[in-house]
């Protein structure tokens, strides 16, 4: 067959492609791509099939693959393709096995021992080929297997396969870090190559391992900046540009590295601050690339600890981002401008009338990032807009889950910062009625609680007050028709614990209403048994109050039909209604006391009212009870269940296998006292098992001196109760992570907002125009009461909710004030601008020397350095650019070296320790996969020992 379209494949593959594409139906090309599979098969079934032409059929399958078809027939194919000697097929084998396998298929195996030989070839393709494989196929169990070649692979003298080495690292890193973390040091190793590729594919594990455990990686600080330095000034080559942008996906990652390692850290913050200056007031705005990396580095500053002018800087960003016409840099700008407002929050009132148009935007996406920046900016002053604003966007929408989300959050504004009592009701009201299903139940239950049990003040006319405008408010509700069921619930609850409390209303009215309310939802059983309880309890106050009792012939209608009910709950709560009306006051009031619905009921743990009965049932010859901790004093659990024992003959049986008994002499010589003996253990009982770590089977005594044991820690059990290990995990470094953080970010609070610019939105636009009814929803929004004004909290006395935001808003006020003290500066010295780069600053410590240079100098002491500057980095004499920074000292606190050797950082990396195997360790841990028959797995508690110095 010739070939056709100069891709050197046979007219009938190109004929499959044709058809497929002009296929009119999804049947049509099921047809179509079945009649390819029997005729693969055929193919592939023939003995005299060349190999390319089998690469070929490889080809197809794929194709069948992408298409949605089982061609599992064809995979042991694409295996034995990759053992060939071809580079070709070799590697059109290694791209079809890791398209089609997955790393827990079955034929894994069978490549293994060729990815070996692969990854010895002197042919780099070849490695690169096999590396790829490794990556996508290798799993935990076959991590041991190729580990070592992959390491050695690290000093490779071709850059394409120390990059691959470092990816293949990474996976095995991220699918079990306990088998490569004695190789943690490698990625550091690595940060110093003198290729920007393998430098930029090293920062992807370091990230991850930042992540974790931050302390461990500080000494790294200086290493990333002068990274991050060297790449914004166009030292890398110019196939690393995007955009005209240099390296912006190495800038990025850096950036999110360098935020996480400055957050909460001011020393290592104010290393970052030049060099993020730079970016911000450089970086062209005019691309999407450069765009993603302002917003990067306005995170970045939003992280670490605040420095004034970068935050202006970032205002000055964030204003370009929202005055832009892209929806996507709007998008931007307003999720900027909520972490800005995080550090400072009047940074928002520079941007109100781009908040509103934002809000008044058509783009849904763009609307829920603005209400988004809205929650994070509620106060008292402006609650009331926001709630208002959120609640008619909730009834606009369709979409139950951002519906929900929406109701939580007006829930919890409302009760955080409500203005006045009235206005909280109405505000529930609103939110049941439009979202009642939707709304968490425990919202419920706190609403209820919290007109309960009042403000928790001295005085109860407030709390009367609240309770009397529930009542009114869904007496006037409850007729409406389609009303959520949560929403009825607490209706119907509120009613019946205050509805005649006040008097205004009479009890055979409450009572209708209750009634109207079960007989419209007659197929909600809650909504009835809540109008049920409802009904009795208002009986029940009117009977203490001595008043006589009429109920009206709908109710008695209802709880006849109650009576009768297919639930049992239903019936049951009819029969106590019944019950309670023909009782007397005294015992009315004792059974249902007014307004008792908040006190605490005291609970008897021990039931110590049974020992009567207790007592009783022992003197007629009943068994004693043994307490679980008692129960581990027998000696085998078949003596226990003996007890019982006609009870248990048919049962299952889940006590473990006695261990075998082997014969014994019945008289030893003399000579065998002192020799090897072997003593079964006896069975435990369950609770030796759980609560007592395994211990030796065997023991070998020796005339009493030593023993021999064997250990069976960790080791599972086939039978029997599950036994827990003896040894304990070790905490995680993570949670040091968040503790070590604190709040330390609010310091220069006071500091950022003085230097806030007061420039309004609508002067830069230069609107000369703008109506009235938006300039009074931006002063809504954004003036008001400050801080100091906002009212107290609903549920901070007795609703036990803990609210991240205002938590949030009192750490800042905290950190403000008490950084007062600290943020006097002398007169006398002024403090350094760290942005200013345009003189350098001398000091009297040592001369202002430009650290660049040095390092410059630091390759060839003879070169002259003006050659490197002006020459660029495709000159064949120039120096490797990356090396630059491979010579810096990494615990050095600050970027000027006075003539450190050429290898510093190379030297220092080569002598850190590194945590080599253990023969002991692997010896247990090789007995121990010979009993389990797997190999274990799990969280290697000294991951970063070695890194710690």
């Amino acid at each position: 067959m010739s070939s056709q379209g100069g891709f050197g494949q046979s007219k009938e593959f190109l004929d499959l492609i044709k058809s497929i594409g002009e296929a009119r139906s999804k049947a049509e090309e099921d047809r179509i791509v079945l009649r390819e599979i029997d005729t693969l098969k055929a193919r592939l079934s023939s003995p005299n099939i060349t190999k390319f032409k089998l690469k070929e059929y490889l080809m197809r399958l794929i194709y069948v693959e992408m298409l949605g078809h089982d061609a599992s027939f064809g995979y042991i194919h694409a295996v034995k393709m990759t053992h060939d000697e071809s580079l070709l097929l070799k590697r059109t084998g290694y791209l079809a096995v890791t398209l089609f396998l997955n790393e827990d298929h079955d034929l894994i195996i069978l490549i293994v021992n060729t990815i070996q030989k692969d990854l010895r070839s002197d042919n780099y393709l070849v490695v690169c080929a096999a590396l790829n494989a490794v990556c996508r196929l290798i799993n935990e169990e076959t991590i041991p297997a190729v580990l070592p070649q992959v390491v050695e692979l690290l000093g490779h003298q071709k850059e394409a396969v120390r990059k691959k080495a470092v990816m293949a690292l990474h996976r095995f890193y991220q699918r079990a870090p306990g088998s490569v973390s004695h190789l943690i040091s490698n990625f550091r190793k690595r940060l110093c190559d003198n290729d920007p590729g393998v430098m930029a594919a090293t920062l992807c594990p370091l990230f991850d391992l930042i992540t974790i455990d931050v302390n461990s990686f500080k000494d790294l600080v200086v290493s990333f900046v002068n990274i991050l330095k060297q790449v914004a000034e166009r030292r890398l080559p110019k196939s690393y540009d995007y955009h005209q942008m240099p390296a912006p996906f190495i800038q990025i990652k850096l950036l999110k590295i360098l935020s996480l390692l400055g957050n909460g850290d001011k020393k290592s913050s104010e290393q970052m601050y030049t060099i993020l200056g730079d970016i911000m007031r450089k970086c062209d705005s005019a691309s999407n690339i450069g765009n993603a990396v302002l917003y990067e580095c306005i995170c970045c500053v939003c992280s670490i600890h605040p420095n004034p002018k970068l935050l202006e800087s970032a205002a000055d960003t964030i204003s370009k981002f929202l005055k832009g016409d892209s929806h996507n840099l709007k998008y931007l700008g307003i999720d900027a401008l909520g972490l800005l407002i995080r550090i400072s929050p009047e940074i928002a009132e520079q941007h109100q009338l781009a908040v509103i148009d934002c809000l008044e935007d058509p783009d849904d996406t763009l609307k829920r990032k603005t209400f988004d920046l809205l929650y994070k900016m509620t106060k008292s002053s402006n609650v009331e807009v926001i709630v208002d604003r959120m609640i008619d966007y909730m009834i606009s929408i369709n979409d139950h889950h951002y519906k929900t989300e929406i109701a939580s959050r007006c829930v919890e504004l409302a009760e955080q910062f409500a203005p006045s009592n009235q206005w909280f009701i109405q505000t529930m009201n609103k939110v049941f009625e439009h979202a009642g299903d939707l709304v968490n139940t425990k919202v419920a239950h706190n609403l209820m609680r919290l007109i309960a049990e009042g403000f928790g003040e001295d005085d109860n006319t407030a709390d009367s007050q609240l309770r009397s405008s529930a009542v009114e408010s869904y007496l006037r509700i409850i007729g409406e028709p389609k009303l959520p069921s949560t929403f009825l619930q607490v209706i119907c609850w509120v009613l019946g614990e205050y509805g005649t409390a006040d008097g205004k209303y009479s009890a055979s009215y409450i009572t209708g209403k209750l009634c109207d309310a079960a007989e419209a939802h007659s197929t909600d059983d809650t909504v009835k048994a809540y109008a049920v309880t409802a009904l009795m309890k208002i009986y029940s106050f009117e009977i203490a109050a001595g008043r006589k009792v009429d109920m009206l012939p709908e109710c008695q209608s209802l709880v006849e039909e109650l009576l009768a009910s297919h639930s049992t709950d239903l019936q049951q709560r009819a029969y106590e209604l019944q019950a309670i009306i023909c009782l007397d006051a005294h015992a009315v009031e004792n059974i249902m006391p007014m307004d008792a619905n908040c006190e605490d009921i005291e609970i008897d743990k021990n039931l110590s009212f049974l020992d009567a009965y207790v007592q009783e049932s022992l003197e007629k010859g009943a068994q004693p009870y043994i307490p679980e901790d008692e129960r581990s004093g027998l000696s085998n659990i078949s003596n226990f269940r003996s007890q019982d024992h006609e009870s248990s003959i048919h049962a299952l049986r889940f006590e473990a296998y006695e261990l075998p008994k082997f014969p014994v002499p019945p008289k030893a010589p003399s000579i065998l006292s002192s020799s090897v003996e072997l003593v079964p253990v006896p069975e435990p009982s369950y609770v030796a098992d759980v609560h007592q770590p395994a211990t030796s089977a065997l023991t070998v005594s020796n005339s009493g001196s030593s023993e021999l044991k064997l250990r069976l820690d960790g080791v599972q059990k086939k039978w029997g109760r599950p036994a827990f290990s003896s040894t304990t995990p070790s905490t995680s470094s993570g949670d040091t992570f968040e503790s070590n953080n604190g709040t330390t970010r609010h310091e220069s609070i006071s500091s950022t907002k003085s230097k806030v610019h007061d420039v309004s939105y609508d002067s830069r636009k230069l609107q000369p125009e703008i109506s009235t009814e938006k300039q009074k929803l931006a002063a809504s929004l954004f003036g008001g009461a400050s801080k100091s004004d906002r009212k107290q909290s609903y549920t901070g006395q007795k609703v036990s909710k803990t609210n991240s935001h205002g938590a949030d808003k009192s750490n800042l006020a905290k950190a403000a004030s008490s950084s007062d003290n600290a943020a006097v500066i002398p007169t006398s010295q002024p403090p350094p601008d760290l942005l200013d780069l345009g003189e350098p600053t001398v000091t009297s410590s040592a001369p202002s020397v430009d650290p660049f240079k040095q390092l410059e100098g630091l390759l060839d002491p003879t070169q002259d350095t003006t050659k490197l500057s002006s020459g660029g980095v495709g000159v064949p004499n120039a120096p490797d650019i990356m090396s630059l920074y491979a010579d810096m000292s990494l615990s050095g606190q600050s970027t000027t070296v006075a003539n450190p050797p050429p290898n510093a950082i190379k030297t220092h990396l080569a002598k850190q320790p590194s945590k080599g195997p253990n023969v002991q360790e692997f010896l247990e841990k090789d007995a121990l996969v010979r009993q389990v028959g797997v190999t274990p797995s799990g969280q290697n508690p000294n991951l970063f020992k070695d890194l710690l110095g």
